[in-house]
């Protein structure tokens, strides 16, 4: 099948073209109409769900932008104040109307004869929306959404000084390659402090999300907001104690070839310890890896190895760059991270990050890409609620793009060492992220499952919990102050709670994906389309199935991964 990435906006047929949320009062007799209209058949229904669907898309990409420029901009208080209006004043007014309608869908007499293979997860996650829905949780919701924002505000203006001039942590991180092993401590205490000075704010920032997510859990019924938050997630395919297991098996079978990959490391750069500020660093004589100079250099460049892997991929991001949606170069008073918003009515999606001319800006821009391809492969399906799709598969999406590409990285790079090398830093980069995947995901199990906690309650654990999943071989000693607050560095705890294990599935899926793609290349690419295409109108299971994998994260699977992977490091 061709597909096109020059995807169209629909025509709206519901709401009047011209049409732009300004207020509640002007959105509110539209959420009216569809729950006052009557439904009298099958036909009826689709085409009210039809509506309903335009509505959804037209709301949720209003709100994405109102995000985006925020957090292009952390500093622009105009900006910050047009998303929190939507939040506070807006959002908390659509819920009550979007559970009328979820229930007017649910008791409706003629969902059952719609097409169960085509509905059948939309209307499990109707239902589970249903049994979430409380009152009293509204204006709980609203004043979270805003709160974690604030994680951005105050990251995004974390910058210090090198050589006399300044950078933001994400442009600092630079140094920490440099050959100068005093040059790299330098700039990694540096980044440090920095942290540091904001530690008691991120401390009463997370404390406070924390009531208040306990809270919403509390009023829904649940002992605890993990079990809550499992629910709303829509985790119908695994527990929490596959989640304990996942840890486990990271601890056994991850754990020791990230020892030896660091050993490796160590011997490379002759050095009797190994510090944290060596972890990224290049042997004395080596440049560091420079893959590009400016943002545009690196769409270009990605451009063209996506194009080797499939010329649609490179349409995506070829499209995107036409419509403006590329913020990719680091700034002060910018936010964090990097991430990729899909734009549910208009279609093309948006990618944001921090590049500063690293390896790992590489990484990020095919990630993204990844991502911004399911976007687009989703955007023709007919409801908008088919392109809710669970983000253990939109992972895979981007996961495996980083490792697809990697045989392409000789765009980024002129001579066949540095792609050597590239190629092996991505491979130790998916190692050595297993582990912190597992810190990141237990802490927040029993950050909510203990949400009465003390602030000395909580550093104990993080350290207990760091320390059995830290390499042996690198040595953090007089650190402790810096290693207490480590978690405060993690977005996803603040803005989107349990979101983290997600990676991990998905990396075992994209590492599955990749051995196909060593053994039949058109075929793993096939597959990859075939599977995103089908956007959330599946089991994660049959999504998995869909890519030729399965959906597996017991301990024998992820050492067969983890073998696989080190025969492929020991190749380079």
């Amino acid at each position: 099948m061709n597909y096109s990435a020059e995807i169209k906006k629909p025509e709206r047929h519901f709401l009047p073209e011209s049409f732009v949320i300004t207020d509640w009062k002007a959105l509110e007799p539209y959420y009216k109409a569809l729950v006052e209209r009557k439904i009298n058949s099958r036909p009826d229904l689709e085409k009210w769900l039809k509506d309903l669907s335009e509505l959804e898309a037209v709301v949720s990409e209003d709100v994405c932008w109102r995000q985006i420029r925020m957090t292009c901009d952390t500093e622009n208080k105009a900006l910050e104040d047009a998303f929190n209006y939507f939040v506070l004043e807006i959002q908390p007014n659509i819920q009550p109307y979007a559970d009328q309608i979820n229930r007017k869908l649910y008791d409706c007499p003629f969902t059952n004869e719609l097409d169960k293979g085509k509905y059948f997860t939309y209307l499990r996650g109707i239902k589970k929306n249903i049994d979430l829905f409380r009152e009293e949780n509204i204006p709980l919701l609203a004043e979270l959404g805003v709160q974690g924002q604030q994680f951005g505000v105050i990251s995004g203006k974390m910058a210090i000084v090198v050589n006399g001039k300044e950078y933001t942590l994400q442009q600092a991180a630079k140094f920490l390659e440099s050959p100068d092993r005093a040059l790299r401590e330098e700039v990694y205490r540096k980044i440090q402090e920095r942290r540091l000075q904001d530690k008691a704010q991120m401390n009463i920032l997370y404390s406070e999300l924390i009531a208040k997510r306990h809270q919403v859990a509390l009023n829904a019924g649940f002992k605890n907001y993990r079990d809550y938050k499992f629910v709303e997630l829509g985790r119908f395919d695994y527990t929490k104690e596959d989640c304990f297991q996942f840890h486990e098996s990271v601890k056994e079978y991850v754990l020791p070839l990230a020892n030896k990959l660091n050993e490796k490391k160590r011997k490379k750069l002759k050095l009797d310890t190994l510090r944290p500020w060596d972890t990224e660093a290049e042997p004395e004589g080596q440049v560091p890896l420079h893959p590009f100079e400016t943002g545009a250099e690196l769409v270009e460049k990605t451009i063209k190895s996506f194009k080797e892997l499939n010329p649609f991929f490179a349409d995506c991001l070829s499209y995107m760059k036409k419509m403006g949606r590329l913020d990719l170069e680091s700034r002060k008073g910018k936010a964090p991270g990097g991430y990729n918003c899909p734009l549910a009515e208009t279609g093309a999606p948006f990618i944001f990050m921090n590049a500063a001319g690293q390896m790992g800006d590489v990484t990020t821009m095919v990630h993204e890409g990844g991502h911004a391809i399911h976007s687009f492969l989703t955007h023709d399906l007919e409801l908008n609620g088919f392109k809710d799709y669970p983000m253990e598969i939109a992972e895979v999406a981007s996961m495996s793009m980083e490792l697809f590409t990697m045989d392409e990285w000789d765009v980024f790079f002129d001579n066949k060492e540095d792609l050597k090398r590239a190629k092996e830093h991505q491979l130790e980069r998916v190692i050595t992220l297993f582990p912190w995947i597992a810190i990141i995901d237990k802490f927040q199990h029993w950050v909510y499952e203990n949400p009465r906690h003390s602030l000395e309650e909580r550093e104990q654990e993080w350290m207990n919990i760091l320390g059995t999943f830290s390499s042996s071989v690198i040595d953090y000693s007089g650190l402790e102050q810096y290693r207490k607050i480590g978690w405060q560095r993690q977005l996803h705890l603040f803005e989107v709670p349990f979101y983290y294990i997600e990676y991990g599935i998905a990396q075992l899926g994209a590492l599955g994906l990749w051995m196909q793609y060593k053994q039949d290349k058109k075929s793993a690419l096939d597959n990859y389309i075939k599977a995103l295409s089908l956007g959330g109108t599946k089991t994660l299971p049959e999504l998995y199935s869909a890519a030729g994998l399965k959906f597996d994260f017991s301990g024998s699977h992820i050492r067969k991964l983890m073998d696989f992977v080190g025969e492929e490091i020991d190749k380079l």
